[in-house]
């Protein structure tokens, strides 16, 4: 399944299998798609049409989309640095912290070599949570702004001003996630209202009023499991309806959700779909929110990679395939039906979660597209397949040399 040589705005990719199973032609115009035709089994080979890809047969999905990341923690681009156990969330931070002040690879070189490798490996869109506290201040606001910019022809990046060591026991943390959101950031993060800043009110009041008055979306980090979740999540629900902004508040892990009683997960569960609030997951080790029994009570559930090669997380690939397989495996997934329904967490589900309008693979919508080896979407969950196409905006920006993004591969002096 190799495609021909790729002009720069392809007219027409041919011999794509569809999501839905169908062999087609996908015609393009003005960097969206403009019509679909199916192909008859029996119809003669013809040649190509000038500005033609030919896909062999191989699979053509809407761009995946990764609702969940942290460029600016990110090491790639950089040397291996060994990960160091922590005991808990506040120790946790306080070594990213003290992390930050060694011998590093700038910011926005390596946030930019992990948006290299997004691009190579198919995804057209990420929302980034990026530190805004009182040590860093704006300045990892100001990198990804910039590599945003850079990007913008090759990803589209959302930017959370994330309040990684908390809101209210925080000094000046409220006035810096007001100049952030003025600044360019698109959502305003919150983190753990009660088990870190022990004051889910005074968080909840200072992260929706900014969101309020910035017309922001809200994606809050929440780590606290059992009832004391649960409750948190309703608060948030709570809010969400009050203020008008379903479909614009995410909340992001809910661990809660998978280590509650039924009757707990159903009526939190119900207070999520009210008010049109989504959960993020991205498949952890434990306490995986229920994915099917969500979608079964309405609530929208996307998938993110959260943290990829960094003072949390020594794993991570950046490949959204990879994140559907992870949380596959962890929800028990199986059948084909199943792995489809991975597969819309890191596309159809995660692109509605972001906003993004005319995302997805029919005519009208933007041509944000990746093809991939595999004869069907369950394979391509399975089976961990090659990126054949990757178009942006019907621009041809990959697969590119992925471990391009890896200097640190590259041979180092003696006595490195």
């Amino acid at each position: 399944m190799s495609p021909s040589p790729a002009p720069r705005t392809p007219a027409v990719l041919v011999d794509a299998v569809l999501p839905d199973g169908r062999a087609a032609d996908v015609e393009l115009r003005d960097g969206r798609v403009h019509a679909i035709r199916e192909r008859r089994g029996d119809a003669p080979a013809a040649p190509l049409p000038a500005g033609a890809v030919d896909l062999g047969g191989a699979l053509l999905m809407p761009a995946l989309v990764d609702g969940h990341a942290h460029l600016d923690k990110t090491l790639i681009g950089g040397p291996w640095v060994p990960h160091r156990a922590t005991a808990d969330l506040r120790e946790q931070i306080a070594s990213e912290r003290a992390a930050r002040h060694g011998p590093t690879v700038p910011v926005g070189e390596r946030a930019a070599a992990l948006a290299h490798r997004m691009v190579a490996l198919g995804t057209g869109h990420v929302r980034s949570h990026v530190d805004i506290d009182p040590d860093v201040g704006l300045d990892g606001l100001h990198e990804l702004l910039a590599v945003r910019e850079r990007f913008a022809d090759r990803l589209g990046i959302q930017l959370v001003a994330f309040p990684q060591s908390g809101v209210v026991t925080a000094p000046g943390v409220a006035d810096l996630l007001d100049a952030a959101l003025a600044e360019g950031a698109d959502l305003i993060g919150g983190l753990d209202p009660a088990g870190f800043d022990g004051d889910v009110d005074g968080q909840l009041d200072v992260v929706f009023r900014l969101a309020e008055r910035h017309g922001a979306g809200v994606d809050i980090h929440l780590h606290d499991g059992g009832t004391a979740g649960t409750a948190q999540v309703r608060a948030i629900a709570d809010r969400t309806a009050a203020l008008g902004l379903s479909g614009k508040v995410a909340i992001s892990h809910a661990y809660c959700l998978g280590d509650v009683d039924d009757g707990e997960l159903d009526r939190t569960a119900a207070a999520l779909s009210a008010a049109g609030v989504a959960i993020m997951t991205n498949g952890p080790r434990h306490s995986i929110p229920p994915v099917l029994r969500l979608r079964a009570h309405g609530v929208r559930v996307f998938a993110g990679s959260d943290n990829i090669r960094d003072t949390w997380w020594p794993f991570g690939t950046a490949d959204m395939l990879e994140r559907a397989t992870i949380i596959a495996l962890q929800s028990g997934f199986a059948t084909d039906e199943e792995l489809r329904a991975a597969a819309s967490l890191v596309t159809d589900e995660a692109a509605a979660a972001l906003g993004l309008d005319g995302h997805g693979l029919r005519e009208g919508a933007r041509a944000d597209l990746v093809a991939v080896a595999a004869g069907g979407v369950p394979e391509a969950v399975a089976a961990h397949p090659r990126r054949v196409l990757v178009l942006h905006g019907g621009r041809v920006v990959g697969p590119t040399d992925v471990d391009a993004a890896y200097p640190s591969f590259a041979p180092q002096p003696p006595g490195h």
